[in-house]
């Protein structure tokens, strides 16, 4: 009885929500959602926000399903069922996409964004969504950008306190030319590999190191298989929400306008939650017996320089209207 009377009220919200009209548009749909991040990740977070929301928004009648820990795959194999309709909904880091739309390739740029206030105003800005709307003719639609923060160095040889440290070491990379070319420039060597296979690489000694924000390398548990990280800042990860278009094109403008609004919403709360879990994730690494160390900024200027030929290699190929447009709008940001 009392969820059928929790039902009806659900229903009702979404009767007072929409209209009569629009309520009879909503159908019943259950969207699978990937991500190759789990347990406290903070992709989990939001993915488990926007679920309820989704579910609330349309009065029990849209739900999603939550496919975690790369259980589908890794993130190029979940953009080509997404681009297939086979997966209705990823979140992923944003510069992964880049094989899909080159100009997304932009927010791998070494020390793009002085802090979160740049990164937020740029993504949620017009620059942003111009971006995310450059995956609708590959099969996406783009709905959010996530955060998974800025990415650090560890790795198992030893402690980094100077740029020259890095050199010599194997590090995994995320799959792209950039990141390739940024390990290469500091005399590293990079290995790319899909996230599910980092924590084995590292355990077996195939690669020494990796890098990424310290919410993943915490709920990662890489302390278990890595003993030193250096707080370099060298990037920061937003991460698009896509949904497929192929599905996308089937449904109402209400039932749109949920999965829009929901995964806004989600958006706020993702980042406060991700922002939040920092310190503990860095009392959790510390305590699981990592090293941690920062780089005097003599030296974060000397990295910021071997970074700087990177950056102008790649501005051709992700082009030079989008680099100008987001130079230009963080130097508006920057006033």
């Amino acid at each position: 009885m009392k969820r059928l009377v929790l039902k009806s009220l659900v229903a009702a919200v979404a009767l007072f929500t929409f209209g009569w009209a629009s309520a009879q548009d909503i159908k019943e749909h259950t969207f699978k959602f990937a991500t190759n991040g789990s347990g406290a990740h903070p992709s989990v977070a939001g993915m488990t926000k926007f679920a309820e929301l989704l579910a609330a928004k349309s009065g029990g009648k849209v739900q999603a399903k939550l496919f975690t820990g790369g259980i589908l795959g890794s993130d190029q194999a979940n953009i080509s069922a997404i681009q297939g309709g086979m997966l209705d909904m990823a979140v992923m880091n944003t510069g992964i996409l880049a094989s899909v739309a080159k100009e997304l390739a932009i927010f791998d740029f070494p020390f793009l964004f002085a802090n979160s206030k740049e990164s937020d105003a740029l993504v949620d800005g017009p620059v942003g969504k111009k971006l995310h709307q450059k995956l609708e003719a590959k099969g996406l639609v783009g709905l959010a950008y996530w955060e998974l923060g800025y990415r650090e160095i560890t790795n198992s040889k030893h402690p980094i306190n100077k740029v020259e440290d890095i050199e010599g070491l194997k590090l995994r990379v995320i799959p792209n030319p950039i990141n390739v070319a940024w390990v290469k420039a500091l005399g590293a060597n990079p290995t790319p590999l899909p996230f599910p296979e980092v924590y084995g690489a590292l355990e077996q000694k195939a690669i020494d190191g990796q890098e990424n924000p310290v919410s993943v390398i915490a709920t990662s548990k890489f302390w278990e298989v890595q003993k030193y990280m250096v707080m370099s800042n060298h990037q920061y990860n937003p991460q698009s929400v896509i949904f497929s278009k192929k599905v996308w094109d089937t449904l109402t403008s209400t039932e749109r306008k949920i999965i829009d609004d929901s995964a806004d919403e989600a958006t706020k709360f993702q980042r406060v939650q991700a922002r939040a879990a920092v310190a503990a994730n860095m009392e959790a690494l510390k305590k699981g017996g990592m090293q941690v160390t920062e780089l005097p900024p003599a030296e974060v200027a000397k990295l910021r320089e071997k970074m700087k030929p990177v950056i102008a290699q790649f501005s051709a190929s992700v082009g030079d209207e989008t680099v100008t447009e987001v130079q230009t709008e963080l130097a508006k940001l920057r006033k």
